[in-house]
């Protein structure tokens, strides 16, 4: 009777998950050092060298932020820097036809929410005040511009996408809501994910969509009235309530 081959463990430590995510390799402009050719130093060399494990002569998929996707062949790779010629010709995935409203979750819950939401094609992400949203929450150095665009950018190259979406900081909910988001949804598909006994949410729509999740545990009412009142219909996934990131998956899953 044979016995089953026994799996001889490394010493070799397992890539973060930061590093497994990259499917493609986001090339910013300042990497570019020819129309053809780019150097890559920091966390994408170290990619290239410990996940990729690649060498001279690979070809890797690449793009260029707010940019075209395409090929790039390794050239030259050292402890320093790594050196491609690229061949950019492929648009970027089409993204979803969505402005998606979000109560600003927990600062680590922040940073998987961000990155969901560019590996989702989300275009436009409007981060919004709520009752039910800790004063702390904005304190969050999370949210500066460069720690954000950090978390756009894994969702890229987790989904292979290239356009950053814009995210919008919005701290005073009753302005915002009374005085932009009227105009903002007109014209669109105006949905509130919300728990209770509600409508539940539509499938597959072939619409442009507005659409506001709120904090764990939903909007108060107060608020729920005020996005209805600008044009936003209160829909339901059950009973279940769901952590934030969860919801935002689930609620764009059904959608389109």
């Amino acid at each position: 009777m044979s016995l089953p081959t026994a799996t001889v463990a490394t010493s070799r430590p397992p890539p973060s998950r930061d590093s497994l995510a990259m499917n493609l390799l986001l090339l910013e402009d300042a990497d570019f050092i020819g129309a053809d050719r780019v150097l890559l130093q920091g966390r994408r060399l170290k990619h290239l060298q410990d996940v990729h494990r690649a060498a001279v002569g690979d070809n890797l998929r690449v793009g260029r932020i707010n940019g075209l996707m395409g090929q790039g062949q390794l050239l030259r790779l050292d402890t320093a820097e790594a050196e491609l010629q690229i061949s950019l010709d492929q648009p970027p995935p089409t993204k979803l036809p969505l402005t998606l409203l979000l109560a600003l979750p927990r600062p680590k819950m922040l940073k998987r929410v961000l990155q969901t939401v560019a590996s989702m094609g989300v275009p436009k992400l409007i981060l919004l005040n709520s009752y039910r949203v800790e004063k702390s929450f904005w304190q969050t150095p999370f949210l500066q511009p460069e720690a954000i665009r950090e978390q756009l950018i894994l969702g890229l190259e987790q989904a292979r996408d290239t356009v950053l979406p814009e995210v919008i900081i919005e701290k005073r909910f009753k302005p915002f809501v009374e005085d932009q988001l009227s105009e903002l949804a007109q014209g669109s598909l105006g949905l509130v994910g919300h728990p209770g006994d509600y409508p539940s949410c539509p499938r597959a729509v072939s619409q442009t969509v507005t659409l506001a999740i709120g904090p764990e545990g939903g909007w108060i009412p107060y608020e729920v009235e005020k996005l209805q009142a600008a044009g936003l219909a209160p829909v339901q996934l059950g009973t279940r309530i769901l952590r934030v990131e969860t919801a935002v998956t689930a609620l764009l899953a059904r959608l389109f």
